[in-house]
């Protein structure tokens, strides 16, 4: 498509900084506890365990109301209801300033999760309305790339705000969740005016940009096969699907596991507060530059399967290294591989729903996957708080966390080995009608 590079860069330009700006926000609001635990849990008695049964439980909420939500969006579209997403979690973060013990603390986060739901899967679908699958790992990871900057901006910002300490009478992690929660409100009234439901509804498209957009999305459509769903329920009974969602959730497992923990890993090394934000935040740095080339690379060679699979097999080493290497700066540097190694996963992963997921199916079977998986966001959280209850160390909770990943890298060799016979066959039926050879679709992207 080399013809349309200036088209897709235009639509890039246009739409991904803004979104990347939306996902920043959400995700900074939902590990923001990470840096508020290392104050809030004292002032509100909650110990390890209870941290990490709250810390979880946003992913119980989440999960219920996924596929729901990611439904809905489909039906009434992206503009209007990823709105109600962002101004519904906005108010729900910033109400948790004021929680009172481990009852309000499980109640709000649960309600968060039941806020957010659908918003991923549902900016992974608005993406499919614009971009063709040649062009997905690279997007996605841009878009992604939002994750590892949360961090990387938000972890200095939070270790700040956490020092804060009786300003107007509240706390510095009532500061924390008020300033990083009410940005999430605003954003989301600027969706209304800035979020097309898709290159239709764009006005800064020309008309022939939108019949190139169109004829782009009908080629690879074209490919589709009765391998390739449409409706609903038969492609959240897809084993594609499940085996999706089940490589997911060894990745979530240890995004979340170092996401929410790793400030207070980082603190009891001996840093200030103020240090933890800046120390934290260079592992997510480099993880949002290496997860843009992985997905470029991706991209470029046509694959995914491996790409997947070596950057979750990166980061079970760097967690195992972790645990194994005394030395604080090389277990640091450990944590940063293994974040690198996740982070890389997220482009060519989402790359690959698309490939045989179309309109409503592609709504319910991504947020799906995504809802399967998110439920590693609570597995990771959880293990490491009780193991670290249970034995005084994070090291077991490491191992824990490495073992997710491994599995998700087998599971994504196993998805591609299942699939190879069905992808030549149908790569011969289609060449047996006189059509251009195409690329198989787990290879093609």
């Amino acid at each position: 498509m080399p013809n349309n590079k200036a088209l897709y860069r235009k639509i890039s330009l246009r739409l991904i900084p803004f979104m990347m700006l939306l996902y920043l926000v959400a995700f900074l609001d939902r590990v923001n506890i990470g840096f508020a635990a290392l104050t809030m849990n004292k002032d509100v008695g909650l110990s390890p365990y209870i941290y990490g049964w709250g810390a979880g439980i946003f992913f119980f909420g989440y999960f219920i109301f996924e596929v729901p939500s990611n439904v809905i969006l489909e039906k009434v579209g992206a503009r209007l209801w990823i709105a109600r997403i962002m101004i519904t979690w906005g108010l729900i973060s910033t109400a948790m300033a004021f929680i009172q013990g481990p009852t309000s603390f499980y109640i709000l986060r649960f309600l968060l999760g039941v806020a957010e739901a659908g918003f991923l899967p549902g900016m992974i679908l608005y993406l499919t309305f614009w971009f063709p699958a040649a062009h997905r790992a690279k997007i996605v990871g841009l878009f992604m790339a939002a994750v590892p900057l949360a961090s990387a901006v938000g972890a200095p910002i939070s270790g700040l705000l956490v020092g804060i300490d009786d300003v107007l009478g509240f706390k510095g992690w009532q500061w924390l969740f008020i300033l990083e929660g009410l940005p999430s409100c605003v954003l989301g009234l600027a969706v209304l005016g800035f979020l097309p439901d898709g290159p239709a509804r764009a006005t800064w498209l020309t008309p022939q940009e939108r019949l190139t957009i169109q004829g782009e999305l009908e080629k690879d459509r074209a490919l589709d096969s009765d391998r390739t769903h449409h409706a609903l329920w038969p492609a959240l009974a897809d084993r594609r699907v499940i085996l999706l969602g089940l490589i997911y959730f060894g990745i979530v497992i240890g995004l979340y596991g170092i996401g929410l923990w790793l400030p207070q890993i980082i603190k009891a090394m001996g840093f200030s507060n103020a240090q933890v934000g800046f120390i934290t935040a260079v592992p997510y740095a480099v993880s949002a530059g290496a997860m843009m080339l992985w997905g470029r690379h991706s991209d470029a060679r046509g694959e995914r399967i491996w790409h997947v699979a070596l950057a979750a097999a990166a980061s079970a080493v760097g967690f195992v290294g972790s645990v194994y290497l005394e030395s604080p700066v090389a277990a640091l540097c450990c944590l940063g591989l293994a974040s690198v190694g996740i982070y890389a996963t997220l482009g060519p992963f989402w790359a690959m729903p698309s490939m045989f997921l179309r309109g409503t199916a592609a709504a319910g079977g991504i947020a799906l996957i995504n809802s399967v998986g998110n439920l590693g966001g609570f597995a990771g959280p959880y293990l490491v708080g009780w193991i670290k209850d249970s034995t005084g160390s994070y090291s077991a909770g490491m191992a824990v966390l490495a073992c997710g990943l491994a599995s998700a890298a087998v599971l994504v060799l196993v998805l591609g080995s299942l699939e190879s016979a069905a992808l030549r066959a149908e790569a011969a039926r289609i060449n047996g009608t006189g059509a251009a050879r195409p690329t198989p679709a787990y290879r093609r992207g």
